[in-house]
């Protein structure tokens, strides 16, 4: 196995999954056995905030216990053991297991549950408490214009062209646990295969765009990526 110089990893639900949290996105268009035009679009947070407020909030508890699995630890301890490379961590989740797993250099694309971002001012507030039209901006100072940081359908990704300068850079790129469906995500792969990256897929699945991916590891991530890792470190 080759030494590498930028690794990226790209994460999706699969891998939360295995901590016991629920993939909120559903097929039958639901989030989180809601509506997603009502709860995930900025169109229904100005017709309703405190309905959308209120739908964060409740899934605030749920995600603060949640503990890192196995799979969130291995990608933290090759950030701290693979010394001859840079890796970041892409997540779609807005959860903060990598956070809670000891990792840095994350990129949460889709936003994160315990932040809110000020309308006015744009900047970002972190709270794992509730956030409602009352709440203050500790920055402006202005009230009733906290926007739960979480891109909604039909929103830009977040830091997009950080994401894509590593995906330039990077020489491996892993997939764990994402569905390979849900662009511009899906299209990441591609991104990095084209600069010359081996790329490697972890899934319970075959994902629809497993052609790009030059190694294909099925099976539950908390078991098959600590033993890539194990893997990648010993060479």
């Amino acid at each position: 196995m080759r030494k590498y110089k930028n690794i990226v990893i790209l994460t999706g639900a699969g891998i939360s999954a295995e901590s016991g949290l629920s993939t909120f996105r559903a097929e039958n268009g639901l989030w989180n056995n809601h509506r997603v035009e009502d709860v995930a679009t900025y169109e229904a947070f100005i017709r309703n905030p405190e309905y959308v407020h209120a739908f964060y909030n409740e899934m605030k508890p749920e995600l603060y216990r949640a503990k890192p699995n196995s799979a969130h630890l291995a990608l933290s301890r090759l950030q701290q053991e693979y010394d001859t490379a840079k890796v970041d961590i892409i997540t779609q989740n807005i959860d903060t297991l990598h956070e809670k797993a000891g990792s840095r250099n994350i990129y949460h694309i889709h936003g994160v549950i315990n932040q809110a971002v000020c309308l006015n001012c744009y900047r970002i507030m972190e709270s794992w408490g509730d956030v409602d039209t009352q709440t203050i901006c500790p920055h402006c100072q202005i009230s009733g214009m906290m926007k739960p940081n979480i891109v909604f359908f039909g929103e830009d990704l977040l830091e997009m062209d950080k994401v894509d300068g590593i995906l330039r850079r990077c020489d491996l790129f892993l997939s764990v646990g994402t569905s390979g469906v849900v662009f511009p995500a899906a299209a990441f792969v591609q991104t990095a295969k084209y600069y010359g990256a081996e790329t490697v897929e972890f899934n319970l699945e075959t994902t629809s765009n497993n052609f790009y991916f030059d190694h294909h590891i099925q099976g539950k991530a908390g078991t098959t990526l600590p033993a890539f890792v194990d893997e990648l470190l010993q060479n």
